[in-house]
């Protein structure tokens, strides 16, 4: 069975992110998938500096990091901070990249050939496209493989119904393909 995880790059409670993960986590489940829903609240995770990780590498860091190693793929759905990725998004990926167990410094054993995803939820009317541009920039330099396809929700705020699905077919039906598309991928990466 395929494994996925799916981290949201925000803990807000009432997150749009949180809610297009939650959405994720079904479509990947309908494709057969095996996933880990992610909560980064979950981990403690200092903000990364170099200094930290030499003196004492966080417990939480290194579960997080093995937590991606045991996944075919993961998937991404973060809010847009300022155009990019939020903080907390970007230190989770940070951590988790970084060389553990005598690895070497290009190891990324938490993604390297892994197939990943990218999802946005924003009350702009670009949907987090500008977060998703940089999303994608840093899991092509963490060498995994992004697919094409994508989910952006714009005008977040009235994007969901009552129970947390989207209103309208296009972003709804891209999540269903997104999903599909990645389990695909990463089915045949992991081969």
């Amino acid at each position: 069975m395929t494994r996925i995880a799916v981290v949201v790059g925000s803990t807000r409670e009432g997150s749009f992110n949180r809610m297009l993960g939650k959405l994720a986590v079904g479509a990947l489940e309908a494709e057969g998938a095996a996933v880990a829903d992610v909560d980064l609240a979950d981990f403690d995770l200092p903000l990364y500096s170099a200094a930290r990780e030499a003196g004492d590498f966080p417990a939480d860091a290194e579960r997080l990091k093995q937590l991606f190693a045991e996944q075919d793929g993961l998937l991404f759905v973060s809010p847009e901070y300022n155009g990019s990725v939020s903080p907390l998004l970007k230190n989770a990926i940070d951590w988790a990249s970084r060389p553990t167990g005598g690895e070497s410094l290009v190891a990324l054993s938490a993604y390297r050939g892994k197939a990943s995803a990218v999802m946005a939820a924003s009350i702009s009317p670009f949907g987090g496209l500008r977060g998703l541009m940089h999303l994608r920039q840093i899991l092509s330099t963490i060498q995994t493989l992004v697919i094409p396809e994508q989910v952006l929700v714009p005008n977040a705020h009235a994007a969901f119904d009552a129970d947390g699905n989207l209103v309208e077919a296009l972003p709804a039906t891209l999540v269903g393909m997104t999903a599909a598309r990645l389990v695909t991928v990463a089915k045949a990466l992991a081969a």
